[in-house]
């Protein structure tokens, strides 16, 4: 059993409740233990370091060795090819809410694991006054 609000990650209210939609009728189980265990704070108070839906962040895989840009999105906004995953991929659901320094782990569509360092935000709409995107 999961203890509530571990506060490992960090969820903004607006992103809570999106996010809980999406797990309607037992949809999604694992984004919605993730959910569970988020602690949720008011747009504004969401720290500038966090992972948030729109957010930009570079991210390092510690097995390849290799950097990329990434935002996670709302499943009809994603494009790989530019960066944008699903919440609903392993790796969104492996990255939502975490703080730049945070190891995130997923395993891929072929069965691949992947653990990654989140390196910095390059932009986080929250940090600038966007409480609604």
């Amino acid at each position: 059993m999961r203890a509530p609000h571990s506060g490992e990650r960090k969820l903004t209210e607006l992103d809570s409740v999106r996010l809980r939609k999406l797990t309607a009728a037992g949809a999604f189980p694992q984004l919605a233990d993730i959910l569970d265990d988020a602690q949720v704070l008011p747009s504004h108070a969401i720290p500038p370091d966090v992972v948030t839906m729109y957010a930009r962040f570079v991210i390092r895989d510690l097995k390849l060795q290799r950097r990329q840009i990434l935002a996670v999105c709302y499943p009809a906004d994603a494009d790989p090819s530019t960066g944008s995953i699903s919440v609903l991929s392993p790796a969104g659901m492996g990255l939502i809410g975490r703080t730049v320094g945070a190891l995130a782990q997923w395993t891929g569509p072929g069965g691949e694991e992947t653990v990654a360092q989140i390196e910095g935000i390059l932009f986080q709409p929250e940090a600038t006054g966007d409480y609604v995107t």
